[in-house]
């Protein structure tokens, strides 16, 4: 008969077996099971048994990653220096890839994150990476996903958070918005005295052609002097307006001769 300790044996080994093999796997991951050394299958959520010393598994979270890109020094195509931070949000869709076809996912998603960062916005100038920041947010994401899709990441956005730009630089972009804001003033000035002067033009045309304009106008601006509150008032008399007294003199004049 088996004696009680090997009894007792048997049952602590047993135990032992299923504790060292069952693993249980949350909703959010998925286990990559490798027997021998090689590639099985990848184990979804619930209660999984691993054989011991046979097979292994590793754990994958596929949930989105958030991941703070550190500041990184870009010089810009119009050689500007500046100080560029960036977040991504990606997440593993393959966790075969994930596991077998690079050594760190996190790492390598990271460090491909800064090259590309550097290398993108240093295709561009100053003015670009401050106001086109929804364009370069997609092409550094478009970038980055390409290039993750054999690691079985999916890199879902590419947010730059800052771009910090030397004292001195601020200054120089400051004096550059304000000569812009002069020019546009100087440029819409002179368009206002553009019309202003086609106008009048198109206005003594008009007037040159008709003589009772002509008078209705000076009546009218005797008409304004007469409202104001100086004590002294200067008549400008038109020649128009003695063109007929001259004719009756000539004419006058005239009579007399014969």
């Amino acid at each position: 008969m088996i004696s009680a300790t090997a009894i007792y044996i048997i049952v602590g080994v047993v135990i032992a077996f299923f504790a060292t093999a069952i693993r249980i796997i949350f909703e959010y991951e998925r286990g990559v099971v490798f027997t021998f050394g090689h590639f099985w299958k990848v184990k979804g959520p619930g209660i999984r048994l691993v054989i011991p010393y046979i097979q292994q598994m590793r754990r994958v979270d596929l949930r989105t990653i958030v991941m703070d890109v550190p500041s990184q020094d870009v010089i810009s195509k119009d050689n500007v220096s500046v100080k560029v931070n960036a977040v991504i949000y990606y997440r593993v869709i393959d966790p075969e890839k994930a596991i077998i076809q690079v050594e760190n996912y996190d790492m390598a998603t990271s460090q491909l994150a800064q090259t590309t960062l550097r290398s993108v916005l240093g295709q561009h100038e100053l003015d670009e990476m401050l106001s086109e920041r929804d364009k370069l947010n997609r092409d550094i994401q478009a970038i980055l996903d390409q290039q993750t899709d054999a690691w079985g990441i999916k890199v879902a956005n590419v947010e730059i958070k800052h771009v910090d730009i030397d004292e001195s630089m601020i200054r120089a972009i400051a004096r550059q918005a304000e000569a812009e804001r002069e020019r546009r003033a100087k440029i819409i000035h002179a368009e206002g005295e553009l019309q202003a002067s086609q106008k009048l033009l198109e206005a003594s045309q008009i007037l040159s052609r008709q003589s009772q304009a002509l008078q209705l106008r000076y009546l009218q601006t005797l008409t304004e002097i007469a409202g104001d509150k100086s004590s002294t008032i200067v008549f400008p008399l038109p020649m128009d307006l003695l063109e007929p007294l001259q004719q009756v003199l000539r004419r006058g004049g005239g009579m007399d001769d014969e």
